[in-house]
């Protein structure tokens, strides 16, 4: 009897981890696919990697598309061919304890925007798996991030509530006193940036409002 029972216990074993391997194989494929397919501008492959409902989060903080909203501004792109290559690299995945939902992070090197990042969730739907949330992303080094952080608020982009304005006020003495003369050159930049901003008619401020993951202007 004991035999019996252990012999059920590695087949379970065995079975598990077979499901586990299937699936961590066919996540790696839907992602490949997913990136393949925005290389190529193919419309169909490109979502067809992707749920109904898929929510898509670039580098700029106001660039989340859900479901057909992002389905209308990647066909902009795709119908004049312009697609967007990322290569993917050191991806891990990892799957919740039913093998039903996977979520993932690796590495991409883009031709402009050098070494980034892109993570997800994927569902299974139907025995096949689908990225329901992607989210790209520019790692800052520690380095440089007070630095960054002051050139976002200079530029304006992020408007800081009232009662975290003294804090904000705090990171940026702390920028200034690490950075020193490089907050100086943050804080040029961003004037030079303001100046381009105001000689661009109100189209196309509006426009720079909803870049894509390749940082080009839509409809621009």
């Amino acid at each position: 009897m004991q035999k019996i029972y252990l012999g059920m216990l590695l087949g379970i074993l065995w079975l598990s981890q077979t499901v586990s391997a299937d699936n961590t194989r066919d996540v790696h494929a839907t992602v490949d696919r997913f990136h393949s397919a925005a290389a190529a501008a193919d419309m169909e492959l490109y979502f067809g990697q992707m749920t109904r409902d898929v929510v898509f989060l670039g580098t700029d903080g106001s660039e989340r598309w859900q479901g057909n909203e992002f389905r209308e501004f990647v066909e902009g792109h795709f119908a004049q061919g312009q697609g967007w290559v990322y290569l993917a690299s050191d991806r891990r995945i990892d799957f919740s304890t039913d093998q039903r939902v996977a979520w993932f992070d690796e590495a991409l090197d883009h031709a402009k925007l050098g070494r980034c990042r892109g993570s997800g969730v994927l569902l299974l739907d139907g025995g096949v798996w689908k990225i329901a949330q992607y989210n790209l992303s520019v790692p800052i080094p520690n380095e440089m991030v007070l630095e960054v952080a002051q050139a976002i608020v200079t530029l304006g982009v992020v408007e800081l509530p009232q009662d975290s304005k003294a804090a904000g006020a705090g990171i940026a003495d702390a920028g200034a006193a690490d950075a020193g003369a490089a907050d100086a050159g943050a804080a040029d930049a961003g004037t030079a940036e303001s100046q381009a901003a105001t000689s661009d008619d109100s189209s196309s401020v509006n426009c720079s409002k909803k870049r894509h993951k390749t940082n080009r202007k839509a409809g621009c």
